[in-house]
């Protein structure tokens, strides 16, 4: 708790733009089963024990995915008391073990199958979810706002403004808190500059407007043939590498940050290898990157899933290790924006 209160202070004393490094995984479960679903049965939050275990192997942030209709069941209505009760002890207990809490929209873009932006789904509900979650979170200045994710067919422009009406709602509320925006097209590191049927990010999210200019952009980067995150096998590792080569060089030309908030690889030893390779690109760019977040730790994830991060009886899994080697090698009150030093 002393590290993350000496943190703190670092902020205060820092430009407006320097940020807490934020190194760590995905913490599944809020977002699982079915529509609507019971807790602990068809989804469920991460333990107490489980979020002290991630803390002590040294990293700094966690990234909470959880689903916008358990927590607003009618749109435009009042947050769900017992699911807002849940979220609440979550980030609680991810700040009490030191860490940075991301709480994730993990909707793609959709509430109840209907599309934001679409006359049944206007700009302004996502903007009155992220107004009512900052009117109630707006004292915890650690907390992280990730406005949506992987949104994939929503034309570039459209979702630019679509996530500006959140965000003046979010300030509007008097919150303060760093903000992650995405890109459509599933926020693709390797495509962010590229011509897309769905209009080009790289493009158009230079539109996002935010009055205290806290936000970074919100990529994911997985290793397998199409980018989806689905398969072990990482051939496109090269291209991923070059993806964060490119954004980085983005970031730059832009003035703006990144943060890698999905990654993952399997444990053949080409893939570990390009996970090394991907996050010592951007811990080696601080001044761009704010930090990243791999897929995926949970309790409910199956054993043989190819990503999982939780242990197995003999231990820590290969990516894990790897993983915390990066963690060990930064400090958790390193701080990341311009001013930051590799």
């Amino acid at each position: 708790m002393r590290s993350v209160l000496l943190a703190l202070a670092l902020v205060a004393a820092l430009p407006a733009q320097a940020e807490i490094c934020l190194r760590g995984v995905n913490l599944s479960g809020a977002e699982f089963g079915d529509l609507p679903g019971k807790v602990d049965t068809d989804y469920t939050y991460p333990s107490e024990a489980a979020i002290q275990r991630l803390g002590k192997l040294g990293m700094s942030a966690i990234r909470l995915p959880f689903r916008w209709e358990r927590l607003q069941p009618q749109l435009n209505g009042s947050l769900e008391i017992m699911e807002l009760a849940y979220l609440d002890q979550t980030v609680r207990r991810i700040e009490e073990a030191g860490l940075v809490a991301i709480i994730d929209l993990h909707n793609y873009g959709y509430y109840a199958k209907k599309q934001l932006g679409s006359a049944e789904l206007p700009a302004e509900a996502l903007a009155d979810i992220w107004g009512k979650l900052a009117q109630h979170y707006r004292d915890r200045p650690k907390l992280v706002f990730s406005l949506m994710n992987e949104p994939y067919d929503i034309n570039s422009a459209n979702w630019t403004k679509i996530q500006n009406t959140a965000i003046a709602a979010i300030r509007k509320a008097g919150a303060k808190q760093l903000l992650l925006v995405t890109g459509t097209a599933f926020g693709g590191a390797h495509s962010w500059t590229s011509d897309l049927p769905v209009g080009n990010n790289g493009r158009d999210l230079l539109g996002v407007v935010d009055p205290l200019d806290r936000y970074a952009y919100d990529f994911h980067q997985y290793l397998d043939a199409d980018y989806s995150g689905r398969a072990a096998e990482c051939s496109a590792a090269a291209g991923a590498l070059k993806g964060i080569d490119d954004v980085t060089a983005w970031l730059k030309a832009n003035g703006r940050r990144g943060f890698l908030g999905e990654f993952a690889a399997s444990n053949k030893p080409e893939c570990l290898t390009a996970l090394r390779q991907m996050v010592t690109k951007l811990d080696a760019s601080p001044q761009q990157w704010l930090g990243w977040t791999a897929w995926g730790a949970g309790a409910w994830w199956p054993a043989d899933y190819v990503f999982n991060l939780d242990p197995t009886p003999a231990g820590e899994r290969p990516q894990m290790k790897l993983l915390a080697q990066r963690f060990k090698a930064k400090k958790p009150t390193a701080m990341c924006g311009p001013e930051a030093k590799p």
